[in-house]
């Protein structure tokens, strides 16, 4: 009974343990001492290397030469992957805003398939399980904690997404109008593709997107005049979204040099930085 509460007394004070903590947290968060950017390394190694045998593990010619091989790097990887998300619980100081962050998301799915794969091991939830395996596919978006560039337009997909949003549901009720005013011309002719109001649509996406896949196309000159309106209007549209992620990217890039390091000057840094990652000054947010 001692010793358990001795475990219970030691575990306690490992959890509450703030110094422990803030010295994970320089590694994992931060990248400008030498611990962080080794761990940096070592992480975006373990993040490709487990894709690589995703794709390994999808030709089938190769399973019966390394199958085993491959199998127990996910054991590996697996195994990393979890220490590494309970590390970043342990000494978040928003555990819960982390766990529901879209990092935090793509690093708990990084972990599940093996541990599916234990829960329901009868034979005939085999192949759903295969699938939930491909889930090791979303390691690679932790790639973007790594990437400046590639954290900086995410920012700016999500400062902007409010009016993508708007603008998808624009275009959605566009196709729609003009599927179903489609279906009115062309609808009434025998033998004709365009017999119902969902082809019509599809046919509306297609043309509007420039893809013009050519297996459903009006016979009728009023027909191919509003298909032709359809094509010019496709190539307006393309550009909106380019121009809302382009303006969000410069209002981004215009918060991120106003955060200044008051030691060095120097600008750049993230939302999340606490030290300047020039100098290792502490910032001031």
């Amino acid at each position: 009974m001692a010793f358990l509460k001795h475990i219970w007394n030691r575990w306690q004070n490992l959890l509450h343990d703030e110094k422990l903590k803030h010295k994970i947290y320089v590694i994992i968060f931060e990248s400008d001492t030498p611990m962080g950017k080794l761990f940096d390394v070592a992480l975006i190694g373990f993040i490709v290397l487990s894709i690589l045998v995703v794709v390994a593990e999808s030709i089938k010619s190769w399973d019966a030469v390394i199958g085993p091989y491959l199998r127990v790097s996910e054991y590996v990887f697996t195994f990393f992957f979890t220490l590494e998300y309970v590390l970043r619980l342990y000494c978040s100081p928003k555990p819960r805003k982390y766990a529901f962050s879209f990092f935090g998301i793509v690093d708990l799915l990084a972990t599940l398939p093996l541990y599916i794969g234990w829960l329901f091991g009868t034979a005939r939830y085999l192949l759903v399980i295969r699938t939930f395996r491909l889930i090791r596919v979303f390691r690679i978006f932790k790639l973007f904690n790594y990437l400046n560039e590639g954290n900086f337009l995410l920012r700016s997909l999500v400062f902007s997404s409010r009016k993508i949003i708007v603008f998808f549901l624009f275009v959605l009720i566009l196709v729609t109008s003009i599927g179903t005013l489609m279906y009115m011309i062309e609808g009434q002719r025998s033998g004709t593709s365009f017999n119902n109001i969902p082809n019509s649509i599809y046919w509306a996406i297609v043309t509007m997107t420039t893809v013009g896949y050519g297996d459903i196309t009006p016979e009728t000159p009023l027909g191919r005049f509003l298909s032709a309106i359809v094509m010019l209007l496709g190539y307006t549209i393309i550009a909106v979204p380019t121009g809302i992620v382009s303006a969000s990217m410069i209002q981004e890039h215009r918060r991120r040099v106003a955060l200044k390091c008051p030691h060095c000057g120097k600008d750049g840094h993230e939302d999340e930085a606490a030290y300047c990652k020039y100098c290792g000054g502490k910032l001031v947010n």
